[in-house]
This record gives structure tokens, C-alpha cells and sequence, in this order.
């Protein structure tokens, strides 16, 4: 497990699986906000259930993506099992795939900086 500690830089498979991460990260959390501040207020304010209709199928989709490519960087950073879970689950919770993101990035781009 890659920790702020460790000075060694990530694998060229880890970076890959990071990147990878990352924009699925990003796009998981855009669709949730998309679902969750447009679709839902126009879904019980509006009474119009497209967005909802469309968006959340797709989050959905999207979110077995985040899943894999998850378990993917979990494989190859060996994370603990639980570390693995909570971020997994940030996809779900509006806003959190972000942070998420950023906390496991920092420790990885710390240890590539004092590599380079």
C-alpha cells in the first residue's frame, strides 16, 4: 500500500490505473450532482422525470465502471479491503467521489514528485 511516507514512485501500471481512476471519478460525481440538482427538483418540484429518467440509468452504468476501475487501482496499490469499500462507495454519496478522489491521488503524486 502506498502511503504519504513512501518516497518510491508508483508503477507505470499504478499511474495507469490512477488516471484511469481519476476520470472515472470525475464523471461518476458530475453525473450524481447532474442526478441529484437537476434531476431530482425537476423530477418533485417540476414534475418532469426525463433528466431522472435518463441521467440515472446512466449514473447507474457509470457506476459499475467506477466500481471496476476501482477495484482495479485497489488490486494494484494493494489497498486493505476496507480502504478498497469506502471508495468504492463515494460514488454514491453527491460531492464525495470528489474528495475521494483527491485523498487517494495526494499520497501517489507526493511519491512521483520526489521521484522526479
Amino acid at each position: 500500500m502506498t502511503t504519504g511516507t513512501d518516497v518510491a514512485p508508483p508503477t507505470p501500471e499504478i499511474a495507469r490505473a490512477l488516471k484511469r481512476y481519476r476520470v472515472g471519478a470525475w464523471v461518476v460525481g458530475v453525473g450524481l450532482l447532474v442526478l441529484v440538482l437537476v434531476g431530482m427538483p425537476l423530477k418533485y418540484l417540476a414534475g418532469d422525470p426525463t433528466v431522472v429518467a435518463v441521467v440515472g440509468p446512466v449514473h447507474g452504468f457509470l457506476y459499475m465502471g467506477y466500481l471496476l476501475l476501482t477495484a482495479d487501482l485497489a488490486y494494484r496499490d494493494r489497498w486493505p479491503v476496507g480502504r478498497a469499500v469506502l471508495v468504492a462507495l463515494a460514488g454514491t454519496i453527491p460531492f464525495v467521489s470528489f474528495v475521494a478522489e483527491r485523498k487517494v491521488t495526494r499520497p501517489l503524486r507526493a511519491a512521483e514528485s520526489v521521484a522526479s
